[in-house]
């Protein structure tokens, strides 16, 4: 269990959407808070928000940029003390037809959604293994993560965040067999009200060149975003009652925090295939699994030290 009260959070993404209920909520348990986004604008009026409830410190940062995310850490710790709590929670979406398919789209969703991820853990986990204190990050994944479908969500945005859950489970097994205080927590939003769509139409623009769409597949992407807007904004959680959703996950110490049960069926349907697809147990498998076992009883007696 993590005490927030007095510790220090670093959240990317942090000016707007769920990242602003994120720093809103944590902002209300006592942490100080370090705030980093790419929109300068919407940074500047979260930061002047945020200031009239904690100590607050806002950075401007392309999380894919890995000199200035070192900087901007650096920064961080010294003006607000170490951070004991780390959201990588910036992220971009977008849905595009398979045509679209290009090397700029991969380098940008792959860059911002797992190399974001990858990033912040780089930067900012040595510093709280060697510290040696009760510490906590937090991964924004998502319910299309879960159970991955094609369509409005786009495959590039599902499989990133597919990576991120499993990124997120085998780093949390991997501090734990290692003795490390640091719990990891992955978030999977579903409907929340966010400017989302507003985010993804400005990364598209971080994109040179063209993406080979048809006029009439640019007329379709452009009415799917303004209905995934309208969809959203009518139907979503508030990012501050996701918020508060993390702050109950993160103090209890759970591997996931999902927002809603949109993603009941999918996901149970997806279970039954992947379990169906496993074949009949053999005797290699019996001898496997007497091997793992043992290896966990060895793990268990020698303190969760592996080999």
């Amino acid at each position: 269990m993590l005490e927030l009260a007095g510790r220090t959070a670093f959240i990317t993404g942090g000016a707007q959407g769920i990242g602003l209920g994120l720093a809103r909520a944590f902002a209300k348990e006592g942490m100080r808070l370090a705030v980093a986004d790419i929109d300068a604008e919407a940074l500047a009026e979260a930061g002047a928000e945020l200031a009239a409830m904690t100590q607050v410190a806002t950075f401007t940062l392309d999380v894919t940029d890995r000199d200035a995310y070192a900087r901007v850490a650096d920064e961080a710790e010294q003006r607000l003390g170490p951070v004991s709590l780390l959201c990588n929670n910036a992220g971009v979406g977008g849905s595009y037809p398979v045509s679209a398919m290009s090397y700029a789209l991969w380098d940008l969703i792959l860059g911002v959604n797992i190399g974001g991820v990858v990033n912040g853990l780089q930067t900012f986990l040595p510093r709280m293994i060697a510290r040696g204190e009760p510490s906590h990050i937090v991964n924004t994944a998502s319910t299309a993560g879960l159970a991955p479908q094609g369509g409005q969500g786009g495959y590039m945005y599902e499989g990133t965040k597919a990576g991120v859950i499993g990124l997120s489970e085998g780093l949390a097994r991997q501090l734990g067999h290692e003795g490390h205080p640091i719990g990891v927590t992955v978030l999977c939003p579903g409907l929340v009200a966010t400017n989302l769509v507003a985010s993804n139409r400005a990364a598209r623009g971080r994109i040179t060149g063209d993406l080979g769409l048809t006029a009439e597949q640019e007329e379709d992407r452009e009415k799917l975003l303004t209905e995934q807007d309208f969809y959203l904004r009518q139907l979503g959680l508030s990012p501050d009652a996701v918020g508060e959703m993390l702050v109950e996950g993160v103090r209890s110490g759970k591997p996931y925090v999902i927002t809603d049960r949109g993603v009941a069926e999918p996901l149970a349907a997806r279970s039954k295939a992947l379990f169906m697809a496993l074949p009949p147990e053999t005797e290699h498998d019996r001898r496997i699994a007497r091997h793992v076992a043992a290896q966990m009883r060895e793990a268990a007696r020698s303190g969760g030290r592996t080999h």
